[in-house]
């Protein structure tokens, strides 16, 4: 698997924590091992993705060092308050945005969006199936406000249409 062994332990213990917790939905029409081989697979894919994002961000030492020289003098000085307080404010209108939303699509892009999870994964947390959330209110939570229905299902850019 090309993983460290404490990384690998914890993806066994993983693996026989998501098997009990969902044997409530195991039918039988395939082997115990196929299953548990299909739930190991899930979560050495989670791992990476996780380890690749994790990759992806500074350590916060890396980033303090690389703000100052040798005798303690800023190199890049911080971000200007004015755009600081702008971001801010984009992040307000967002909030609100995501408040005037119906609850199954704020949660709905919050868990896409935010948590950066896939479809199977917010079906399963919203109670809905794979086949019923391109139809419901939920998939729409990242279309544009004022986009009509038969665009928000059209997944070519507008400028292909």
């Amino acid at each position: 698997m090309g993983l460290a062994e404490d990384a690998a332990e914890d993806l066994v213990q993983d693996v026989l924590t998501t098997f009990l917790s969902t044997l409530h939905r195991f039918e039988g029409r395939s082997q115990v091992g196929t299953r548990l081989f299909g739930i190991l697979h899930k979560k050495i894919f989670e791992y990476r993705r996780g380890r690749a994002r994790d990759e992806r961000n500074d350590s916060i030492d890396d980033v303090f060092e690389s703000r100052f020289d040798a005798q303690g003098n800023w190199t890049r000085p911080p971000e200007d308050l004015d755009r600081l307080l702008e971001s801010k404010e984009a992040g307000a209108l967002i909030q609100g945005c995501l408040e005037q939303m119906p609850e199954s699509q704020r949660a709905a892009f919050t868990l896409r969006e935010i948590q950066d999870l896939d479809t199977p994964e917010i079906c399963e947390i919203l109670g809905i199936s794979t086949s019923n959330f391109g139809r419901s209110d939920a998939s729409r939570a990242h279309a544009p406000a004022g986009m009509p229905r038969s665009a928000r299902r059209d997944p070519r850019p507008l400028s292909l249409r």
